[in-house]
């Protein structure tokens, strides 16, 4: 389902939602719509493509921590490409494996198409001959919205 960039009242990005969030959002009266599809509706309203919040949201939040581990996130971060061949990605792969201690975290994952994931297999970079093509790194919230 596509999804809605919800903006704070002073147009920051904040989060994405369902179009059954947002239009649940533009009905209690919490948001209004900024950008809707063309031609297109949900129910008796515009479908939304972006929203704006009536009042402002502190984020205090966002700025005081960076963002948890997802698969969503490494997805978007990597912005849906392998880490290793750069063709198009479809599973995450463990720089190093879980199984010889690696973790799920922002810096130990990315985005690996089939082939380089199963070449790859549970064994460490210098032991199959591959390299990364990216420097894995925590993205800012900002990053996550895009």
């Amino acid at each position: 389902m596509a999804s809605v960039l919800v903006l704070n009242a002073s147009y920051e990005p904040l989060q994405r939602v369902s179009v059954r969030h947002a239009i649940r959002m533009v009905v209690r009266g919490v948001a209004v719509i900024e950008e809707a599809l063309e031609d297109r509706t949900f129910g008796a309203f515009p479908e939304p493509k972006v929203l704006r919040l009536v009042r402002y949201v502190s984020m205090k939040w966002r700025h005081a921590r960076r963002p948890g581990w997802s698969k969503a996130g490494v997805y978007r971060r990597d912005r849906g490409r392998c880490g290793y061949c750069g063709r198009s990605g479809d599973s995450i792969d463990h720089i190093v494996p879980v199984s010889r201690g690696g973790a799920s975290s922002w810096e130990n994952t990315v985005l690996a198409c089939r082939k380089c994931n199963h070449k790859k297999a549970d064994h460490l970079l210098a032991e199959c001959g591959m390299i990364l093509l990216l420097v894995p790194k925590a993205p800012t919230w900002d990053q996550l919205m895009n």
